[in-house]
């Protein structure tokens, strides 16, 4: 066997392979006796017919399985001369498939395409500038907060007499579609209607203002062409609510009384106001760090270009599209009704994604080699006894789990190496501290949203929303 190497790019290498004739004579010589032992050919017994007789009986199958020997074995010993650590399945061809001779009259030209990892050149990555910004904690924010803990508090206190604006009523509702009354009911029992809020479709307010408890309601809602739900967008629905019970809902008196009963040792509600504005700036600091590593690791991408393997832009782009369907099934979308140009548009950007993912994992893999990192086993033990205070479990329970889903402790352990390698970066980077700057206002407003994923069937509590 002869071999040549061509370097296409610095991903792609085409080995150009010649199996010699003697290899395929003896390989056509074995795979025709196999032929003969088992073949049962009119005339002959089995196992006695004249080996040319098999040879053109099962042309094909001998051909086939004579390549399936001989390409391999050459294939794999040409990846082992030349040194190369493939990271897929090399792509084959034959010159002349149609016409390729296996009986060893003469040599079989083989080329195998072979994906393999690109020599990176050190990184720069000494001295990156970067800004840190802390998103300083206003009033508002504290305030919406409170706001939100008594909302958390309110309770819902029964009334007698009728409902009124602001009053919350329960009921159970079924709605029939007036151009399909016999088809499927729109049912929920249990419905919680606030009266006269903003989420609540208007005819509903309208009709259940003035019910009291054990009240049978009939009313029907034409929705616009427009309604949020496709699925009742210029529909008339005949519903029937039966209510169960009407109420209010009351809010604590915002005071220090109030702080104190949250039983979180607040002194007053200004003790309550300062705790809480130290939590929000420290959340900040963290959200500061954060975004500031990232920009750090988007300038290390930007600035050190290279060709990264397709197959692993394939592989992680796939990893995303699928945690992105889990996401969307959580979310109660059935997959089944998504439209494929959806799909293809979320895979495109997800590649782009996947290749910053890339081309960033691979520049901090060589930043950790550069800079010698070393995770050792005890800080490995660490984080996993972290892991396990997390999800209150033993140690010896992640370890197990970890084991199970693919990867064990070398995943935890290749987690650790690229946190250091980031903090390597983060070391030698240039930081400045700037004014803040909200970088979700310096997006395009025209950028194109995506159309909706899929028509889901009416979910009832919808139906007054």
């Amino acid at each position: 066997m002869k071999s040549e190497i061509k370097e296409v790019s610095p991903t792609q290498k085409e080995l150009s392979i010649e199996i010699d004739a003697a290899t395929l004579k003896a390989a056509y010589a074995r795979v025709s006796q196999k032929y003969s032992k088992g073949a049962n050919v009119p005339g002959f017994r089995k196992g006695y017919a004249p080996v040319d007789i098999i040879r053109m009986r099962y042309k094909e199958e001998i051909k086939g399985d004579v390549l399936q020997e001989v390409i391999p074995q050459a294939v794999s010993a040409a990846i082992m001369e030349h040194e190369l650590h493939p990271l897929a399945e090399p792509h084959l061809h034959l010159d002349d498939h149609e016409n390729v001779v296996v009986n060893g009259s003469v040599p079989l030209k083989v080329h195998a395409h072979v994906e393999v990892m690109p020599e990176i050149p050190e990184p720069k990555y000494q001295g990156i500038a970067v800004t840190r910004r802390v998103k300083p904690v206003e009033e508002g924010e504290i305030e919406d907060l409170i706001a939100e803990r008594l909302q958390r508090e309110a309770a819902l206190i029964p009334v007698e007499g009728k409902a009124k604006l602001g009053d919350t009523v329960i009921a159970d509702l079924e709605g029939r579609f007036d151009d399909n009354p016999d088809g499927d009911p729109i049912k929920a029992d249990d419905l919680e209607v606030k009266l006269g809020d903003e989420g609540i479709e208007q005819s509903f307010t309208e009709n259940l203002v003035g019910v009291k408890e054990d009240d049978l309601k009939e009313f029907t809602v034409s929705y616009p062409a427009e309604f949020t739900s496709e699925a009742l967008a210029g529909k008339t629905v005949h519903y029937k609510a039966k209510v169960k019970s009407v109420g209010r809902t009351e809010v604590p008196k915002l005071d220090d009384a109030w702080a104190k009963s949250l039983d979180e040792g607040y002194k007053s509600l200004a003790d309550l106001r300062k705790r809480l504005r130290a939590d929000l700036e420290k959340l900040a600091e963290t959200d500061a760090d954060a975004r500031l590593r990232n920009n750090a690791i988007a300038k290390l991408i930007e600035d050190n270009a290279f060709e990264v393997p397709g197959v692993l832009i394939e592989n992680q782009a796939r990893n995303l599209l699928n945690n992105f369907a889990q996401d969307m099934q959580q979310r109660g979308v059935d997959l089944n009704q998504v439209e494929a140009q959806f799909i293809e548009m979320a895979y495109g950007n997800m590649k782009q994604q996947a290749e910053r993912d890339v081309r960033g994992a691979m520049l901090l893999d060589k930043v950790a080699e550069i800079a010698k990192v070393e995770v050792a086993d005890a800080e490995v033990d660490e984080e996993i006894t972290k892991m396990a205070e997390y999800y209150r479990a033993t140690p010896e329970e992640i370890r197990d789990s970890l084991e199970k889903q693919g990867g064990g402790v070398d995943n935890i352990r290749n987690n650790l190496k690229t946190r250091k390698a980031i903090e390597s970066v983060m070391e030698k980077a240039k930081i400045t501290k700037g004014e803040w700057v909200d970088e979700s206002l310096a997006q395009p407003e025209t950028e194109e949203k995506p159309k909706k994923a899929a028509k889901k069937k009416p979910a009832a509590k919808k139906a007054a929303k």
